[in-house]
């Protein structure tokens, strides 16, 4: 056995006795016994090997800088966090004003406000919370959702699973528009050494209803963490789901996510992917088209500098006819970081009159920057509108020459046109001081370009 298979071997083994153990000892999860949930994602992951730059998925990605950092799960004082720093910045606090806040994955609730007499009023029958307190109407669903758990595959979403304490719960039941977003921030918090943190979120939205979330992750300290966060989305027959989904960490932190979204006939699925943040970054993406009639929009944003490396990867799957998708993935990359995007669209023979269009525009600030796109269709089904397209481009000489014939700088006229570039995809969020936020921090040094 060579060393560098061994030290893959010994980082899982590690971290999934470690991560087993913190999760045996929690036991039950409120009304729900998570151990064969937990056993079989441990199961698996015997079997299991740490993906390589040989493995077709990660090709372009190389995880070994990980393997070098020992995680640990400290313990945290959360009174000392100052959460002011971690605040969406919003017009007025109606804007967003339900928050809760998760420490290394666990529920913190005074950081977290969601019913208060100081905020308009939630729906009495929406539970936003975690797993541990779910009200017993809910309950049945969720417990079929547990049931169903499978590690996928992956061995991220194993390792989640087989250390699985608690979740985020939103719950929104039958016909209930929540039109309120809510605010899912989860922040890794590092103590002296290296930590892991493994959160963990579940939304339903059931038939009828609508509810828009914003799920952020963020971070405290400056040794290496690595966060490896797991989010489900069930989005019921003729259900609307709006989700943001916001990656700001540190760049002292590994991120890998995973987002599994199933819907159901005549729904609508919309998802703002941003991701800024991280060493090395992963987002895995994937929706299940389960009815016909299913409306799907993805719109994602990529923003990597310095030596960053950002790579999202999504597929869609169309099972029925009649079903829409809508993706548009924009990289704006400089110094030498690297983006990569891998966009599949599976469209089987069952899935006849799918329409699906899929783009990918890059924006290269520097010669050393890199990017591997790849759209990607499957089409079976013979009658269909499909379509994809990649894009990698520069800063145009003469539109910087314009806007400095106009008296700009050099510094604001390349900020002009990188914030126009993003613009497309920010333009989109539900929460306009949230976009204005996002669309300062491509503004980067010019060191970093």
């Amino acid at each position: 056995m060579s060393i560098q298979v061994a030290t893959k071997e010994m980082f899982l083994t590690d971290l999934l006795d470690r991560c087993g153990k913190l999760a045996k000892a929690n036991g039950k999860v409120g009304a729900f016994d998570l151990q064969n949930v937990r056993d079989a994602a441990a199961s698996w992951l015997q079997d299991a090997s740490f993906p390589t730059v040989r493995d077709e998925e990660w090709r372009f990605t190389d995880l070994s800088p990980l393997l070098q950092v020992r995680l640990n799960l400290p313990e945290i004082d959360e009174s000392k966090i100052q959460l002011a720093d971690f605040i969406l910045p919003v017009k007025s606090p109606d804007e967003l004003p339900y928050r809760l806040v998760f420490v290394n994955g666990i529920f913190a609730p005074h950081l977290s406000t969601v019913r208060s007499a100081n905020l308009p009023s939630l729906p009495i029958e929406l539970y936003a919370g975690t797993l541990s307190d779910v009200p017993e109407a809910y309950r049945a669903r969720i417990n079929e959702i547990l049931s169903q758990q499978k590690p996928q595959n992956d061995v991220f979403v194993a390792l989640n699973f087989a250390g699985l304490t608690d979740a985020a719960v939103v719950f929104v039941p039958a016909n209930l528009p929540v039109e309120m977003p809510i605010h899912l921030l989860f922040l890794t918090v590092s103590g002296a050494s290296p930590t892991i943190a493994q959160p963990h979120c579940l939304i339903v939205a059931e038939r009828g209803s609508k509810v828009t979330l914003i799920e952020d992750y963020a971070t405290i300290g400056k040794v290496p963490a690595f966060t490896n966060a797991v989010t489900e989305v069930f989005v019921g027959e003729n259900a609307e789901v709006n989700h943001v989904r916001l990656q700001r960490e540190s760049w002292d932190v590994f991120h890998v996510g995973k987002s599994s979204i199933e819907q159901s006939r005549n729904s609508r699925y919309a998802c703002h992917s941003i991701s800024m943040g991280g060493k090395i970054s992963r987002h895995n993406l994937d929706v299940v088209q389960r009815g016909e009639g299913t409306e799907t929009t993805l719109n994602g944003l990529t923003s990597a500098f310095g030596e960053q490396l950002a790579d999202t990867h999504s597929s869609i799957g169309f099972n029925h006819p009649h079903g829409t998708s809508r993706q548009l993935h924009k990289c704006i990359i400089g110094n030498k970081a690297r983006a990569v995007f891998n966009g599949k669209v599976f469209v089987p023979k069952a899935a006849q009159l799918t329409d699906a269009g899929q783009l990918s525009r890059n924006l290269l600030l520097s010669p050393r920057a890199r990017v591997d796109t790849k759209p990607q269709l499957e089409i079976v089904a013979d009658n269909v509108k499909c379509s994809h397209g990649a894009t990698v481009s520069q800063l145009e000489d003469d539109e910087l020459f314009y806007l400095q014939s106009r008296g700009l700088d050099l510094e604001t006229s390349r900020y002009l046109l990188i914030d126009a570039f993003a613009a497309e995809i920010l333009d989109k969020l539900p929460v306009l001081g949230v976009a204005k936020m996002l669309s300062t921090c491509v503004a980067v040094p010019e060191s970093l370009v």
